[in-house]
């Protein structure tokens, strides 16, 4: 296809020197172009379609990079992209050495902010504000956040900051949920444009110096004032917090969103637009299903995602959904909690079975973690559901609220190790390192999805926390099918899967399957260890005792993994062995294919054999 005004941007300043009229009409060959862009990429689509109005307005006003636009989570950003110069290099979105899903101030003065997690936008945002201030430099920072990333803590704190603070800073808070607000329509507008505009906000200023000498009267036009605009508008809590509140307003009306941002560009202090969206904005099957069309493998642009699914491979998520149903049948005192990940984490079928025992509590980790304590003190069963990546943010949460009281709490911990497309911000790296040194915790790797449903089971029946950490995806070739039972496994306990010879690789999760295929080679025993912690210490004793060299491998960091664990066994026992850790290294794994990625780190089958010969060479 072609876009003959798309094509003539290359830059902001392009698409500033479009006549006003013209906008229209681009975000329309900016719409179809990421539709069908993304449907041969695969990447994050009904966000995105979403904010394509609101993208091109805040170029179009602002100047960028100058001014800054700090994106929150940054799943909404491909036009933001598009329109800085990357609209070749969409082709090879979420690709390795490609363009990255997320905005990174590596790839591009545009991206003003490196993010992937949410309801951090405002934070950095108030942080830019307040350097351009102190510096004495003249630039508007404007912070764009979801209706979902401000249900985290984090946001509101900067939000409580920004008002105290004497600096220039635009929010812009992007509603696609209807249910939170009005209707949108002309009174709305016009208000919008209204109080947004300097004679309002001039007269406004004037009025409170006036009635500052007669402080009753000043309280009292105060009062009145937020009593008119809050029959139109529902912006007292943040005009509670210091911002001048503004809107709600059609985020897809150009006529309506420019003016008012042109308006408030010019306004001093902390300043709050709210804007309504629709996910999937301008495709009616995204339109239709955003939740669908929220992260999208690659599909035809034309017909849609299919919608049978039949013949799928049996994902480590599914396992844990179907066993999460199960068991909920058993036991009335199961309660299932997800920080907003129903989908991802496969909870679905349980959210409707189970409605008064499924809680999302909203893009809020740590109020998770302290939720399913509270549960636990009451002798109820929580499990969180929660990806590796994202159980970093309650990570206070885990330790003083959890482990501390070792309170029953079970962990499932999905997108362990690499997840591929996603990128750094969401490589599950560091769980196995930042859980093993909590006292109180079981941690536990299943190496295919039998045994995941196994240690789900052991991880419910243990009377402390546990976590089950297990990759997106499944097994592979390696998949073994659960069977629909609740077996348990002897905690601290592994097994030797394969008996060879001088070579004992002892593997913990997935990684068996490669470990397996490389002691053909190689002739080397291979150890299913299962437990990160408690360690089988006995067969760690025994494998040293009766091989010339360990291996120890897992998909986490190897700074503080599984292996250093091995290592500081061999040392509590006394016993000197050569010890090869392989694993992740010491830097931010960037976004590519799974197996590619594997590969490269010489974490697959051929890699295992060539780092452990290059090993074995030095120590003989």
């Amino acid at each position: 296809m072609t876009y003959p005004l798309l094509e003539t941007i290359n830059a902001p300043a392009d698409l500033r020197q479009l006549p006003r009229e013209q906008l229209a009409s681009l975000t329309e060959e900016l719409r179809t172009f990421l539709v069908d862009s993304v449907a041969k990429t695969g990447g994050h689509l009904s966000s995105n379609l979403g904010t394509i109005e609101l993208t091109v307005a805040l170029h179009y006003v602002f100047n960028t990079p100058e001014d800054r636009l700090v994106w929150d989570v940054g799943h909404q950003t491909y036009a933001h992209k598009v329109l800085t110069g990357r609209r070749a290099g969409m082709a090879k979105l979420r690709m390795k050495d490609g363009v990255s899903g997320f905005p990174r101030r590596e790839e591009s003065p545009f991206d003003t902010f490196g993010v992937g997690h949410s309801s951090t936008s405002i934070s950095a945002a108030l942080g830019m504000a307040v350097a351009a201030r102190d510096k004495g430099e003249d630039r508007r920072v404007v912070a764009i956040i979801g209706d979902g990333a401000m249900s985290a803590g984090q946001a509101f704190e900067a939000l409580n900051n920004a008002g105290v603070i004497d600096a220039n800073l635009l929010v812009v808070l992007n509603d696609n949920d209807m249910s939170i607000s009005p209707p949108v329509g002309a009174l709305n507008k016009y208000l919008a444009r209204l109080l947004s505009g300097r004679t309002f906000n001039a007269a406004r200023k004037a009025g409170e110096k006036v009635l500052s000498m007669a402080p009753p009267l000043l309280e009292l036009a105060k009062r009145a004032e937020e009593h008119v605009k809050g029959m139109f508008v529902p912006g007292t809590l943040f005009e509670e917090l210091g911002f001048n509140y503004i809107g709600p307003i059609d985020g897809h009306d150009l006529d309506s969103l420019i003016p008012t941002l042109e308006n408030l560009r010019e306004l001093k202090g902390p300043q709050f637009l709210h804007i309504i969206t629709r996910k999937g904005q301008g495709y009616k099957l995204a339109e239709a299903n955003p939740i669908l069309y929220h992260g999208v493998s690659k599909f035809d642009a034309t017909n849609g995602i299919e919608s049978g699914k039949g013949g799928g491979k049996l994902t480590f998520t599914q396992v844990f959904g179907d066993w999460l149903c199960d068991m909920a049948a058993t036991d009335a005192k199961l309660v299932a909690i997800t920080p907003a990940m129903c989908e991802g984490s496969g909870m679905t079928r349980f959210a409707e079975q189970f409605p008064m025992r499924y809680h999302d509590v909203g893009i809020a980790e740590q109020h998770a973690l302290t939720f399913a304590a509270g549960l636990a003190c009451e002798g109820m069963k929580p499990v969180v559901a929660i990806y590796s990546t994202f159980l970093q943010r309650a990570y206070d949460q885990l330790i003083h609220d959890v482990a501390l009281q070792n309170l029953d709490v079970t962990f499932t911990i999905d997108r362990g190790g690499l997840v591929g497309a996603d990128g750094a911000t969401h490589q599950g790296a560091f769980d196995l390192s930042y859980l093993a040194c909590i006292p109180n915790m079981v941690i536990m790797a299943p190496a295919d999805e039998a045994e995941c449903r196994r240690m789900l089971t052991t991880a419910y029946h243990h009377p402390g926390p546990a976590a089950v950490r297990y990759p997106r995806g499944g097994s592979g070739s390696h998949a073994v099918p659960p069977a629909p039972t609740f077996e348990c496994i002897d905690i601290g306990k592994g097994e030797v899967c394969r008996q060879g010879q001088r070579i004992a690789i002892l593997a913990f999760g997935t990684l068996l399957g490669a470990a397996l295929e490389a002691s053909q080679t190689l002739d080397a025993t291979v150890a299913n260890m299962r437990f990160v912690k408690p360690l089988d210490l006995a067969l760690i004793r025994e494998l040293a005792q009766t091989h010339d060299m360990l291996v120890t491998i897992e998909e986490n960091a190897v700074i503080g993994g599984a292996g250093s664990e091995v290592a500081r066994a061999l040392e509590g026992m006394g016993l000197s062995k050569p010890l090869l850790r392989l694993g992740l290294p010491d830097q931010f794994i960037e976004h590519g294919e799974q197996g590619q990625l594997l590969a490269e780190l010489g974490l697959n089958a051929a890699g295992i054999v060539e780092r452990i010969k290059t090993f074995e060479s030095t120590i003989t």
